[in-house]
């Protein structure tokens, strides 16, 4: 990934959504851009036209840390969107370790992966940053039956979002899932430019996905740690669930993630009636 390019399609398209009103600048006059201009983002900033340019092409190296809050907070970022122009400026001023061209599976700690089985109640799946599903307990294998049906070695949640015919069966609310999974993915890219995985995955959703490429070409950031998803299971039908992303500490770039159903609601019955058939028909799944 080129970092000093994704800092400029970054920063062109959060300008891009904020106008001079909302900041209490004229609005007055022909404009050739949407939203503000850069001398304006600079003007906000308290820094010389010149040096927001700069900044703007990729030139963040000596950039202070003060420079860069008055940049968010001038084109309005959120908390996520501003640790990752924070993340993207510490990816253009860190020298680029070798590039590594394995597709390995990461190893799941023991533990990790006991812990994920002791979860009898509830689905549970292990993500790595790109959305492989490297670690599943019996029900969270169950509520991702397609996906797993339909992989072939290591399951990857965007490859099936956006390639598989069958997602938008599985996730009724496709569009969201969709946006999770460039955001996630965006963030990934991020931490990770050098990443074959990540560059790998990205090249071929944005050849083989207008869905993908358009998304991708927004530049969105989303916090994904905690929320509802629902799911459209082929067996007991419709589920909503509530989910808990967990960092994994012993074990950087992964994530656990847990669902749970309200109690009393029809999605609780629907999740022990989905924990009847994992464990009654489908005896023969093992661990991803």
């Amino acid at each position: 990934m080129e970092i000093a390019k994704e800092i400029k399609d970054f920063l062109t398209t959060r300008r891009a959504r904020i106008t001079p009103d909302q900041v209490g600048l004229p609005t007055g006059g022909r404009r050739r851009v949407a939203g503000l201009r850069r001398e304006e983002v600079a003007m906000l900033a308290g820094v010389s036209a010149e040096y927001y340019v700069q900044i703007e092409r990729g030139g963040v190296g000596g950039v202070s840390d003060e420079v860069l809050h008055a940049i968010a907070t001038a084109l309005r970022l959120d908390d996520e969107e501003t640790e990752h122009l924070f993340t993207l400026a510490r990816a253009a001023t860190t020298r680029p370790r070798r590039r590594n061209t394995s597709r390995a599976r990461v190893e799941v700690p023991e533990p990790v992966q006991a812990l994920v089985d002791a979860m009898l109640t509830a689905p549970a799946v292990v993500q790595n940053g790109h959305l492989d599903i490297v670690a599943v307990n019996a029900l969270g294998r169950a509520l991702y039956a397609d996906l797993f049906d339909r992989s072939d070695g290591v399951p990857n949640l965007a490859r099936f979002i956006f390639l598989d015919r069958r997602a938008d069966e599985t996730f009724p609310d496709w569009n969201h899932a969709a946006d999770d999974a460039v955001a996630i993915l965006r963030g990934e890219a991020a931490r990770s430019p050098y990443s074959a995985a990540v560059t790998g995955l990205v090249g071929e959703l944005a050849t083989r996905s207008d869905e993908f490429r358009t998304r991708w070409a927004t530049h969105d950031i989303k916090a994904h740690r905690r929320g509802t998803k629902r799911f459209h299971h082929p067996v007991v039908g419709d589920l909503t669930l509530r989910f808990e992303a967990l960092e994994v500490a012993s074990a950087a770039g992964l994530t656990l993630f847990g669902f749970t159903a309200e109690p009393g609601s029809p999605s609780e019955e629907s999740l022990r009636l989905l924990s009847s058939w994992a464990a009654s028909d489908r005896p023969e799944h093992q661990h991803s």
